[in-house]
């Protein structure tokens, strides 16, 4: 059953691979008012696009699969670590190892602008309330 579960779970995580591989990093959108609603809106477009399959609408996740957002110590804790997570998969000390039976997918391809409007979204979304991450620490989170 366990081995079914890992399959299952590894299945899911190479469609989502593929999904999020012809996910869009772009900032052609209609213009809105101010550049700050222009970035929660990419932010928000952002996390349709590559994160919702796995952390959902809600930012609950999949329960023993894919961790939560609402509330969580390492969106709301250091962001240039968060970066690192999601940008190049280097886990934050925060974070204990072996948890989830899923690996994070990489996101390094997303442009600093655009890494930083949906870190900053999920950090001011599903009950966290964190500052902005801005495209410097995107850029410092890189390899």
């Amino acid at each position: 059953m366990e081995a079914r579960r890992l399959a299952v779970s590894a299945a899911m995580g190479l469609i989502l691979g593929l999904a999020a591989c012809s996910g869009r990093s772009s900032s052609t959108q209609a213009p809105a008012e101010g550049a700050a609603a222009s970035a929660v809106d990419n932010g928000a477009n952002l996390y349709s696009q590559n994160c919702l399959p796995c952390h959902r609408d809600d930012g609950k996740g999949v329960a023993n699969v894919y961790p939560s957002l609402v509330q969580s110590p390492v969106v709301n804790g250091d962001p240039v670590e968060l970066a690192q997570w999601v940008l190049s998969g280097r886990r934050p000390a925060s974070m204990p190892s072996g948890r989830y039976p899923t690996q994070m997918l990489q996101f390094g391809w997303m442009k600093d602008q655009d890494a930083a409007a949906v870190l900053s979204y999920i950090r001011s979304h599903f009950g966290n309330s964190a500052p902005p991450v801005d495209a410097a620490a995107a850029a410092a989170a890189r390899p």
